[in-house]
């Protein structure tokens, strides 16, 4: 193998590490209130597609010990949907916290969405994303005024 290439080699893993190391610098860099609504956002689209179960399966582990997977299928259909499609969904506000009242300590942040359904011209989503157990941010709570 000639030195050129050798070198070409060596700079594509150098290049490929210093990527690998920027993408990790950049996300613990994000703040928890931008991971938070990534995960709202991502949770959201799931309910907005009627998957509630799925909903269910992806909530944070908090979450899950407190409503059964039937439960929440019935209260989220018998609340979401006579409202209709999502026709817009626009951020209000999103506020972390360490407390909540009825939730154990740790990372939370209550987000705020102004949205627009089919039945609904005016409501307030609530979500509360939360720092699991494994650092992933994951749905605890949901609410529509």
């Amino acid at each position: 193998m000639e030195v050129s290439q050798i070198e070409t080699q060596v700079a594509s893993v150098l290049l490929f590490t210093f990527l690998l190391s920027a993408s990790a610098v950049a996300q613990a860099q994000q703040k928890p209130e931008e991971l938070a609504q990534q995960s709202s956002e991502a949770w959201l689209a799931v309910v907005d597609s009627g998957k509630y179960a799925q909903s269910w399966d992806e909530a944070a582990q908090f979450f899950k010990t407190a409503v059964s997977k039937d439960q929440w299928e019935s209260a989220l259909g018998s609340v979401r949907t006579p409202q209709g499609k999502v026709l817009s969904r626009k951020l209000k506000s999103a506020t972390y916290t360490k407390t909540l009242p009825g939730a154990p300590d740790g990372e939370y942040v209550v987000i705020q969405y102004d949205t627009h359904f089919e039945q609904k011209q005016s409501a307030v989503e609530t979500v509360v994303p939360m720092a699991d157990k494994d650092g992933k941010w994951r749905v605890s709570g949901y609410f529509i005024k």
